[in-house]
């Protein structure tokens, strides 16, 4: 079994450096796809054509929540069964992982294409940029299969202890999107079209070729009984996992659409800096998730093989990655705001970057504490205990959405930004306290 690897045996810090990397370097490229998008349109079309892919964001996460929350699902039970040495069920979860899937993509995106123009209203999007905010949004909805596949097979390869295998899909697909945006914006003059026909087209290729890569994979598995290729017990036990993932993600979605209405009203130079300020800071917070999920991975296959003292030792080193990851984060964030607006915007952009610089000098110093939550919640999903998992997000995410409303009162837009760092201090005490009870552990009945 070629690259897949054992997290049960070996030390903890080697291990999870050497899975965590590659996934980190992943996320990088992943950010890429979007970042690479608003770059291309701010800087060759105009504030307008950033302001329309930025206002359609919060849209695309929603669905992006959904295949978020299925690779979480698969990648759990998959990594216990692969601890418990358990291949016929492993293989039998990959095969209903994703006939699943791909289902549940053909259903979301005939229901995101009947919508997608009725959440646009209901944001309020400005009419100056609607339209190509509304084409965008439908034809990334029409890549929906693509997004959705690749996530399974990424979720598939980690619980696997396969983190270099997505790195070499992504590092493709994600220079081809680049080279496409280029060539569709600059070259043909598409505008916003260009860029979610660059993302389309990328993104279908990596998909076919990660599962390709994937059945070729299973197979090297070697199993001596017969399994079922579809299971709807299996499917149970993935959805217990995958539903409160899902639900997680897609409410952190649904605040985020709460928020971007808000921002929509104060007009189109403040939809472009927060657009470029929060595709930054979800290219920080992505990177930390991933280090996170590299832990849940972890997590999973230990508490297959029984080895919770082996998960303690893993969180206190992981915590030593990640604060590597976020350090550099914050200096960039915080002392170079302007800086980095400007990859999205020419200078002259004033209101725009004022906004952006304003956003970043807020949130970034708190990203160490984010961190920490993010590394307790790994933990936590690592070791299926969902319901303290959901807890601790959504007291964040309610809490910055009602923040946001009430702090825009006296702050205006500024406000808005406040409730970032104050959600995120909540909900990681939360996090804490239950990591350190014990809990996730307790319910797995496996303390040592």
């Amino acid at each position: 079994m070629a690259s897949i690897t054992d997290m049960t045996e070996g030390k903890p810090s080697k291990i999870l450096f050497k899975f965590a990397i590659p996934m980190l370097i992943s996320v990088i490229f992943q950010q890429l796809y979007n970042i690479a998008d608003s770059v291309v349109v701010g800087q060759f079309v105009g504030a307008d054509a950033l302001a329309a892919v930025g206002a359609s964001y919060p849209i695309t996460m929603i669905f992006m929540a959904v295949a978020t929350g299925s690779n979480i699902g698969c990648s759990v039970v998959i990594s216990q069964l692969f601890g418990a040495k358990q291949y016929e069920k492993l293989k039998t979860a990959i095969s209903t992982s994703l006939i699943s899937i791909i289902t549940l993509s053909i259903f979301i995106t005939g229901l995101g294409l009947w919508g997608s123009g009725l959440l646009m209203t209901l944001l309020h999007t400005p009419d100056n940029i609607f339209q190509d905010s509304a084409l965008y949004l439908n034809i990334y909805i029409g890549g929906l299969i693509f997004l959705f596949l690749y996530n399974i097979c990424t979720g598939v390869f980690t619980a696997l202890g396969d983190s270099t295998t997505p790195l070499w899909f992504l590092i493709a697909s994600s220079i081809g999107n680049i080279i496409l945006d280029i060539l569709f914006v600059v070259g043909f003059k598409w505008g916003v079209a260009g860029v979610a026909w660059a993302t389309f087209i990328a993104q279908g290729i990596a998909s076919i070729l990660a599962a390709l890569a994937l059945v070729k994979r299973t197979k090297q598995i070697h199993t001596e009984e017969h399994y079922p290729k579809f299971s709807k017990e299996m499917l149970g036990r993935i959805a217990k996992v995958a539903i409160p993932s899902i639900l997680q993600q897609s409410f952190i979605s649904v605040g985020n659409l709460f928020i971007q209405g808000l921002v929509n009203s104060y007009g189109s130079n403040i939809i472009a800096g927060y657009s470029a300020a929060i595709k930054l800071n979800t290219f920080a917070i992505t990177s930390f998730t991933t280090m996170a999920s590299s832990l849940s991975s972890f997590t999973a296959q230990n508490i297959g093989a029984k080895k919770i003292q082996r998960i303690k030792e893993g969180f206190k080193e992981a915590l030593k990655l990640m604060i590597c990851v976020v350090i550099p984060f914050i200096f960039l964030f915080f002392c170079l705001p302007k800086q980095m607006i400007q990859i999205f915007m020419n200078a002259t952009n004033i209101e725009a970057i004022k906004v952006g610089e304003t956003f970043l000098r807020i949130v970034a110093p708190f990203y160490l504490v984010i961190a920490v939550k993010l590394m307790a919640d790994g933990i936590l999903r690592g070791a299926g205990v969902m319901w303290a998992f959901m807890v601790t997000t959504f007291s964040d995410l309610i809490l910055r959405v009602i923040l946001a409303f009430i702090l825009a009162i006296p702050f205006g837009s500024t406000g808005i930004w406040l409730s970032w760092p104050i959600g995120w201090v909540i909900a990681t005490i939360i996090s804490c306290i239950f990591y350190f009870k014990g809990i996730w552990h307790k319910k797995n009945e496996m303390c040592e």
